[in-house]
């Protein structure tokens, strides 16, 4: 079955909220953020850790393995409730770096922020990040992975130390 054709009895409420919440600290804080000399040197960090994260899982052929899951298996790792695990200001963080936010789940059994050509975040939550299912363990090699592993331990480090500076700006 399509992934758009699937039934979602789920409701949107709480991902909009964040949503929500998320706009409203870019508003209130963005300029502040963007200002902030350790805030956006940890975005900078960030986007660079995020773009070699991609090429070793394209290089890997993670992204190939995955976009061949979805079309053929109509299976996808990103299925719908996974957005719950998003915090505000993580999606705020997303936000300082450019993304635009869904006003809508354009799959409806899928993850809020599935896109047609993948997540359409830039700063992910950990587990969308880190979650490697059994067949794409079997695909990769031991060097591979831990390859994989050493590349987007790092975005996640960073991820980490950047959405801790931004709560204690947003709190001092």
């Amino acid at each position: 079955m399509a992934p758009g054709n699937r039934n979602h009895a789920g409701s949107d409420e709480p991902i909009l909220k964040k949503i929500s919440v998320a706009r409203e600290l870019r508003e209130a804080w963005g300029g502040a953020m963007a200002a902030d000399p350790r805030v956006s040197g940890l975005l900078m960090s960030l986007k660079e850790a995020s773009r070699r994260s991609g090429r070793v899982m394209a290089q890997l052929g993670v992204v190939a393995a995955c976009a061949r899951c979805e079309e053929l298996e109509g299976g996808s790792c990103c299925g719908a409730g996974i957005e719950n695990r998003y915090s505000p200001v993580l999606l705020f963080i997303n936000l300082l770096l450019g993304c635009e936010l869904p006003a809508s789940r354009r799959f409806l059994n899928s993850c809020f922020f599935l896109g047609t050509q993948g997540c359409t975040l830039a700063a992910r939550h950990v587990l969308c990040i880190n979650y490697l299912c059994p067949a794409l363990r079997r695909m990769l090699e031991p060097d591979a992975l831990a390859l994989l592993q050493g590349t987007t331990g790092e975005e996640m480090d960073t991820i980490f130390v950047l959405h801790e500076c931004i709560k204690q700006k947003l709190t001092a």
